[in-house]
């Protein structure tokens, strides 16, 4: 696909998202969070701005990208069991919760991944489980509405593998038994991406009619925690991730639906650190389009993973230390670029474009504490500036 017709197509398809705020309020009038927020759920519908649930636990706020000098508002709380890294799409003034992890109730042993559906409606302040399950563990997953109103979704851990992973490393004492902990932990981190079973499907998810269904198989290694754009109403970018606990991809791929179809094209990978330092590829990083180009900030990842992983070391990030990155990439419709750092590596938080660029909502910090903080990424196509 040549560059110049990808880009004139980002700047086309996500035109009426990225403009349907009027004047963006001067930058300090961009209100923090009333309370951290990592690991948690992020949509918009209109002007107003969805976040919460992760580390805010039940709590939902909401901001009026118009009149941002409101501040965030607390909304009615989730009514599930709290739940991390959920898949969030919009139907209609609905915002959809998809699976996530968490705790069934306060007596559980360990985590598990969640099959339920959950709906919030933005007029009425409330929330609902829908009567569906999902047909694969979507924590990690990314959604995207379509243009028919049907919702698809990439990615996602299996359910199976990881609640029995969770359930037996809980039940070990590490301290009593550390061999016999450092076998499972080994043994579960040091298999291959293949053999993690992730969502490999393009699920569907049509709300009109409550039911699920396909739309092919994912030709690459499928992602969890990707950063995922929209391109209009049937197109989307699923950009970096991970392809096993650990250890993240450079890959970008594009993704077209067509009917009951879903097909996939490797776009440019995300560019090298310096020439020393490859490209890791990240997880949790914050994204939107800005004008006619993708923004990608942040992000967290392991340095030396994918050289562990290309030398057969499947347990790619034993021993290394987790990094929270600050670098900002740009994509013209050809090629990627750095164009600048965020104020200090950030992953894990919500952004939504805005005039003039995107704004980044919260996240988790280089010390792994969840933030307040929200400022934007102002570029216009030459220059990245953060502002408030």
């Amino acid at each position: 696909m040549p560059g110049v017709t990808l880009g004139k197509r980002l700047a086309a398809g996500v035109a009426a998202i990225a403009l349907s705020t009027g004047a963006v309020m001067a930058a300090e009038t961009w209100p923090d969070l009333p309370v951290a927020v990592k690991n948690g759920i992020a949509a918009r519908v209109g002007d107003m701005a969805y976040v919460g649930l992760g580390s805010a636990g039940t709590d939902f706020y909401a901001l009026d990208l118009a009149d941002p000098a409101k501040g965030w508002v607390k909304r009615a709380a989730f009514t599930g069991p709290a739940t991390n890294g959920a898949a969030v799409a919009i139907s209609g003034k609905t915002i959809l919760a998809f699976s996530g992890n968490g705790k069934a109730d306060a007596a559980a042993n360990s985590p598990i991944i969640f099959d339920t559906v959950y709906a919030y409606d933005t007029e009425a302040d409330t929330w609902s489980k829908l009567d569906t399950q999902t047909p694969a563990g979507l924590s990690g997953a990314k959604a995207v509405t379509l243009g028919d109103g049907r919702i698809a979704i990439v990615g996602g851990y299996n359910k199976e593998l990881f609640d029995k992973y969770l359930a037996e490393v809980s039940a070990i004492d590490k301290d009593k038994d550390p061999q016999g902990f450092k076998t499972l932990v080994d043994g579960y981190m040091g298999m291959q991406p293949k053999d993690y079973r992730w969502n490999d499907k393009v699920l569907v998810y049509d709300p009109a009619g409550n039911s699920w269904g396909t739309l092919g198989d994912n030709p690459f290694l499928p992602n969890c925690d990707p950063a995922v754009v929209a391109e209009g109403e049937d197109r989307f970018m699923v950009i970096s991730g991970e392809i096993k606990p650990g250890l993240r991809t450079p890959e970008v791929k594009l993704v077209q639906v067509e009917g009951e179809e879903a097909s996939w094209q490797k776009l440019a990978d995300l560019p090298a650190i310096s020439g020393s330092e490859p490209q890791e590829g990240v997880a949790g990083a914050y994204a939107g389009v800005a004008g006619s180009d993708v923004l990608v900030a942040g992000g967290a990842n392991f340095k030396g993973a994918q050289a562990n992983a290309a030398a057969g070391k499947w347990f790619a990030h034993d021993g290394l230390t987790k990094g929270w990155r600050d670098e900002v990439y740009a994509f013209d419709g050809n090629g990627w670029r750095q164009v600048g750092k965020l104020p200090r590596g950030l992953a894990y938080g919500a952004s939504f474009a805005v005039p003039g660029g995107v704004l980044v909502v919260g996240g988790e910090d280089g010390e792994g504490k969840p933030r307040t903080e929200v400022f934007l990424l102002r570029w216009d196509g030459q220059t990245l500036a953060v502002e408030n």
